[in-house]
């Protein structure tokens, strides 16, 4: 039952972002300065765990993939069958916890689409 309510909202989630701006209209640049606000949990540039798993490399991995790193137990089970995509991505920093109810992640999430554009490009200029 979850995974039909996990699929059902990443597919309203691809579907509304054939209305809205593609996600390539991100701007690594100023997802860089976004990302600060995750900084003190997250690294990019490093394989690195910190309080969050790193995220270098993050698009196209694997949810709940990072070795090395306890993820919770929603996590680990959102990872069987989901990719990082720009999609999903977009999903999770909306609201995380409405995406993977039971995430130890405590951010509430980046409100405005750009925001979430520009932190999906600095991650694809990071996942290289």
């Amino acid at each position: 039952m979850a995974k039909i309510k996990v699929g059902a909202l990443v597919l309203g989630v691809v579907m509304a972002g054939l209305s809205a701006p593609a996600f390539a209209a991100g701007d690594a640049t100023k997802g860089a300065k976004v990302f600060k606000k995750c900084k003190a949990c997250h690294v990019v540039d490093s394989a690195k765990n910190k309080v969050g798993p790193s995220l270098q490399n993050v698009l196209n991995r694997q949810a709940g993939s990072v070795g090395g790193y306890k993820y919770s137990s929603a996590m680990s089970a959102f990872g069987g069958g989901n990719i990082w995509d720009a999609a999903t991505l977009d999903a999770f920093l909306t609201k995380p916890k409405a995406l993977v109810k039971g995430t130890k992640m405590s951010f509430p999430g980046l409100k405005k689409a750009q925001d979430r554009a520009d932190v999906i490009a600095y991650l694809q200029q990071n996942s290289q």
